[in-house]
């Protein structure tokens, strides 16, 4: 697995996708749409494939002695990389913001522990339309994007919503009280996203199987 990963990051994976992950630190700015973050982590993915499509990553990975399966799980764990090193870059940049006593974000929601299981929901749902969607035909990365971008803007939008409904401000608060009951929600979206990526993953492999390279 290890080394499906290291020649992805090496060889499929885009510059750009790299960059993107570590823009987890603009959880920094003080008033900012912090769902925008999550944009980035999906556009990651898909300039990657569009990238291996340019260069004939499939058919190099083809004379490799790897089999499908093994190619598309090579794809699928550079997105987890690139989405889950995103998330956690992020996480000292929070930690400073609350030190250095920065107000609420007034744009949206705040980067507290219900944002990352939002987050990860969000990645989960892309990643699950994206990849079912690209291995259909092992090429058509721009379709396979605009489809998964439908999900992918309506998720941002509740997100941001939601912190200007007073009955859910609960979700954008750091006190400790509230900081409790949002943790069932970052364990929510820990476990979608390992199911949906699994699911992404199966059904990808089987639709790959059809494709003739």
């Amino acid at each position: 697995m290890m080394r499906l990963l290291y020649k992805e990051i090496r060889l499929a994976a885009h510059p750009n996708s790299i960059v993107f992950a570590f823009l987890g630190c603009l959880v920094l700015v003080p008033a900012y749409p912090y769902s925008v973050i999550f944009m980035f982590g999906c556009l990651a993915p898909y300039i990657t494939f569009l990238n291996a499509r340019e260069t004939n990553d499939a058919w190099y990975t083809a004379i490799l002695p790897v089999t499908k399966c093994e190619s598309v799980l090579g794809k699928c764990l550079l997105i987890v990389f690139i989405q889950l090193f995103q998330l956690l870059f992020s996480i000292p940049f929070v930690f400073l913001r609350n030190a250095l006593n920065i107000a609420n974000n007034p744009v949206g929601l705040d980067a507290t522990p219900a944002w990352y299981g939002f987050g990860l929901i969000v990645y989960a749902v892309f990643d699950l339309v994206f990849l079912s969607t690209f291995y259909k035909s092992g090429y058509k990365a721009g379709k396979a994007f605009i489809v998964a971008a439908i999900p992918l803007v309506v998720l941002m939008i509740v997100i941001e919503v939601v912190a200007h409904i007073p009955s859910l401000a609960w979700l954008d608060s750091f006190q400790v009280k509230y900081l409790q009951i949002q943790l069932p929600i970052l364990v929510a979206g820990i476990v979608c996203y390992g199911l949906l990526l699994g699911l992404a993953y199966r059904i990808s492999v089987k639709h790959f199987d059809k494709v003739d390279l």
